[in-house]
C-alpha cells in the first residue's frame, strides 16, 4: 500500500486557503487504500517519461505526485484542474 508523505507547509497552506483541507484528507485516505479508486481519477501525466501522476482532490483541484522507490508518494503540487 502506498503512503503519502507529509505535505510541505506551502501545500498544506494552499489546501487550507482554498477550503480543500477536508477534501484532501478524504482523497488521501482513499488513495492510500486504493490508488485506482474511481473517484480519484488517478492518471499518468504527459510527457509520460517524467513519471508524474495526478489524482483528484475535488472536481476542480488535482494533486500532482511522484512515487518514490520505497512506495512513498510525494505530493509535488496541488493545482486547479484544466477543463476544456
Amino acid at each position: 500500500m502506498p503512503v503519502i508523505a507529509d505535505l510541505r507547509d506551502d501545500l498544506a497552506q494552499y489546501l487550507r486557503t482554498h477550503g480543500l483541507w477536508k477534501k484532501w484528507l478524504k482523497a488521501k485516505q482513499l488513495f492510500e487504500i486504493d490508488p485506482a479508486h474511481n473517484s480519484l481519477h488517478t492518471e499518468l501525466l504527459k510527457p509520460k517519461h517524467r513519471h508524474i501522476y495526478s489524482f483528484r482532490v475535488d472536481r476542480n483541484y488535482r494533486a500532482l505526485f511522484i512515487s518514490l522507490p520505497d512506495n512513498t508518494i510525494e505530493i509535488i503540487s496541488v493545482t486547479k484542474h484544466y477543463h476544456k
